[in-house]
């Protein structure tokens, strides 16, 4: 946001000449890129199927999609074996 915000305003200076302006009107670029973020951010909460109502149900990890491995993730090694 920084980065846009910085090019933004080299943009703006450039094209106004004018401290002033370019301060104002970057200034509203950070406002309305914020609303924005916030916004789509929102939507995307919203969006989202509730899943307390799964869990409560299963009693298990079913409703997650986890599912516990009774192995290790490696293969362990004795001290007799060798590569």
């Amino acid at each position: 946001m920084l980065g846009v915000l910085i090019a933004f305003a080299v943009t703006t200076y450039v094209l106004t000449q004018s401290l002033w302006a370019t301060i104002v009107q970057t200034l509203i670029c950070a406002v309305v890129i914020q609303v924005g973020y916030f916004a789509v951010v929102l939507f995307l909460v919203a969006r989202e199927k509730p899943r307390t109502s799964e869990w409560k149900q299963s009693g298990s990890n079913e409703a997650t999609g986890i599912v516990a491995n009774k192995q290790p993730p490696f293969k362990s090694i004795t001290p007799t074996e060798t590569h």
